[in-house]
């Protein structure tokens, strides 16, 4: 298990990509966490991760060359349903490096 100080500096390093906002909004954010350290992990499932990916490469291409993709984590989480069954969730983590 993860130490609190570990856990505390994951979360300060991670980007939850949801579908409410636009881009920008989580490109800024990634930007803010690369500012203060080395990388930022931009986290999704579900129907968000093609906007995990638009954040990824809107903060390469538009912000910083100098950044890179240095991990992408695929994986499947059970979620439970409205009707009580359970049903796999996609989800992708995506780690820049400045």
């Amino acid at each position: 298990p993860m130490s609190n100080t570990e856990a505390e500096s994951a979360s300060r390093t991670t980007v939850f990509i949801g579908r409410q906002k636009p881009v920008m909004n989580y490109v800024l954010a990634a930007l803010t966490v690369l500012n203060n350290a080395k990388t930022v992990t931009l986290k999704a499932r579900g129907a968000a991760i093609s906007l995990a990916v638009d954040v990824a490469e809107v903060t390469r291409k538009r912000f910083s060359t100098d950044i890179k993709v240095s991990n992408i984590k695929l994986d499947t989480e059970q979620m439970p349903a409205e009707d009580g069954s359970s049903r796999n969730v996609s989800t992708i983590e995506i780690e820049l490096t400045a």
